[in-house]
């Protein structure tokens, strides 16, 4: 059976923690993609920050690309470990309805699974199908 390793992002970008808005959105750009994790400078992940956070948290409130990083990450992260099974890895993103999924091994981040990596993966196709499910499902208002 694979593991989150034998598939997962490891060569990932990553923000450090005195970045700003400015920094974020030009590695979003330059690497097309939406979100980047943000780590200290020993490799430690710190936070994540997206491109609806640079949006949300940053522009709309109408803060200065100078703004640090840390205004606007989120800093409640779930992640897991390179050894963690596909399965469990997308529970955890259904469970918690995320579409990416920080690697970290001893604090420090070494990769990233993202839905997409676990949907292109044959093993883990309904793994990948029942995740995206729960993550699109909308809460019930009450």
């Amino acid at each position: 059976m694979k593991s989150v390793k034998d598939i997962m992002t490891s060569d990932v970008s990553v923000c450090r923690t005195d970045d700003n808005l400015s920094d974020a959105a030009s590695i979003m750009k330059q690497k097309n993609v939406g979100a980047v994790p943000v780590c200290d400078d020993q490799g430690n992940l710190m936070g994540m920050v997206t491109d609806r956070d640079l949006v949300i948290r940053g522009y709309a409130d109408k803060k200065p690309e100078s703004t640090p990083i840390q205004q606007v990450m989120s800093d409640h992260l779930y992640s897991c470990t390179p050894d963690c099974s596909l399965e469990e890895a997308s529970q955890i993103m259904a469970q918690h309805q995320v579409r990416r999924l920080p690697v970290v091994e001893n604090g420090k981040l070494t990769g990233i699974l993202s839905l997409g990596d676990l949907s292109v993966e044959e093993m883990s196709d309904h793994a990948a199908g029942v995740a995206l499910q729960d993550i699109s499902e909308r809460p019930e208002l009450h």
